[in-house]
């Protein structure tokens, strides 16, 4: 069996944190392929290093001295590379990006050099090769779309002649050569990447949580893991907001149905959470994970025989679109119809939303309401249990949360709730209470 294994931030923060990698990855022969992050933050009001290179680019980038804080960076692999007693210097490294600071070479040039030293680190104390990432996964323009084809081709040749071997995660280049990143967090694309490419049996995920959990612990206090996901739950929970994977990183696993496996580097011993394409395994509970966010608006519009014209729903949302506004859910009943949107995109537009849906359906009635929240209550046990949706109402109500919108998607797997700002923690504690504490 072999395996690829991608180490998180936190997993990498500092010498310490490096020892306890290097320690998962020796205990298994199987792990091949290592795709690490940059390093995180070693303690609670610390930065990540990612973010230190946003801000030493910037400097660069408005004629600034730069200087400093880039040397305040080097310090920072420099005390990992003391605290492994590695011979190794990275002199050359910041030299070159240094100079390519001052040239302006681009701010996602600049973040990608975190995950870059830090595989050379890895690569040096675990004697590894190292694969830099810019060789071998490509982007097809400017606007971040993938080349999966061309990757997948030049990778798994590369990945043929190296037994062994840390890839960096977060970058790859455009086809002039020029470094392109994925979004934050996306060296668990990475990870899924250089799974697929090199075929093996399970792609884990190391980070600094033991799996998934039901709900967010900030919220729930000391809420149960999750054994099993699979994929589609795991994308609708990750939309709504569950941070653990990036939720792009399943795709490319997913066509070869590789399975994930989300691992605690600071508790190797724990056995995480497995995300598959499908299971015949129950979960413990009806529900499978319950994750949301704050931050959404309501646009209800109202027309008398609203369902009988033909092209309707089409003419609201286009009325966004000319905005640059996507909508994230659309219940709608006979005579109205609510489309909600993320506040911050809504606000400075409103008017000209609102002039565009007059001018496109002329409704009887526009009403729109702020500071909602979404919630995402998902899991493959709703389909065939009765009365989820009737328990989720019970629950709310009883916790005196006014409802504002329900929408279930039409495979059963998920139901979304919208609620007030204000409401949103009891809403979650209330669901998590009715299908979890009550059932155990």
């Amino acid at each position: 069996m072999s395996k690829v294994v991608k180490f998180g931030g936190s997993s990498l923060a500092s010498a310490e944190q490096f020892k306890k990698v290097a320690a998962i990855i020796q205990a298994d022969e199987n792990r091949r392929y290592v795709v690490p992050s940059a390093p995180g933050k070693r303690f609670g009001k610390d930065t990540k290093v990612t973010d230190m290179l946003y801000a030493c680019y910037a400097l660069a980038e408005t004629g600034k001295d730069f200087k400093p804080a880039l040397k305040e960076i080097k310090a920072r692999y420099q005390d990992i590379i003391d605290g492994l007693e590695l011979d190794l210097s990275l002199d050359g490294e910041f030299a070159v990006i240094e100079k390519n600071f001052q040239e302006k070479t681009g701010r996602d040039y600049a973040a990608s050099r975190g995950e870059y030293l830090n595989g050379i680190i890895l690569a040096a104390y675990i004697g590894f090769a190292f694969i830099d990432a810019a060789e071998v996964i490509f982007f097809a323009d400017e606007t971040g779309t993938w080349d999966g084809e061309k990757t997948r081709a030049v990778l798994s040749e590369r990945l043929k002649s190296c037994e062994k071997a840390v890839i960096p995660g977060f970058y790859g280049s455009l086809p002039d050569g020029r470094i392109k990143t994925f979004s934050r967090g996306g060296s668990d694309i990475t990870g899924s990447i250089v799974a697929q490419a090199a075929g093996v049996d399970v792609y884990e995920n190391w980070t600094d949580v033991s799996g998934f959990l039901i709900a967010d612990p900030r919220i729930i206090d000391n809420p149960k893991g999750i054994d099993v996901i699979t994929y589609r739950e795991l994308r609708e929970l990750s939309y709504m907001g569950a941070g653990v994977l990036h939720e792009d990183a399943i795709f490319p696993v997913r066509q070869e149905g590789i399975p994930i496996n989300i691992r605690n580097t600071n508790a190797p011993e724990d056995e995480g959470t497995w995300i598959v394409g499908s299971t015949c395994q129950k979960s413990k509970y009806v529900i499978t994970g319950i994750a949301g966010k704050k931050g959404f608006c309501s646009v209800s519009v109202e027309k008398d025989m609203m369902n009988s014209e033909i092209g309707f729903g089409r003419r609201v949302l286009s009325a966004f679109e000319e905005q640059g506004i996507s909508f994230e859910h659309m219940p709608s009943g006979i005579d109205t119809l609510t489309v909600f949107v993320h506040q911050d995109e809504f606000i400075d537009k409103e008017q000209k939303v609102v002039a565009g849906i007059h001018r496109m359906v002329k409704p009887d009635a526009i009403e729109i309401e702020s500071d909602l929240a979404l919630i995402a209550v998902v899991g493959r046990g709703m389909k065939s249990t009765r009365g989820t949706a009737g328990r989720i109402f019970s629950a709310l109500a009883h916790n005196n949360v006014n409802v504002k919108m329900i929408d279930q998607g039409s495979s059963e797997l998920n139901i979304i709730i919208g609620v007030n700002n204000g409401d949103f923690e009891t809403a979650i504690r209330a669901i998590y209470d009715i299908f979890v504490l009550t059932a155990v």
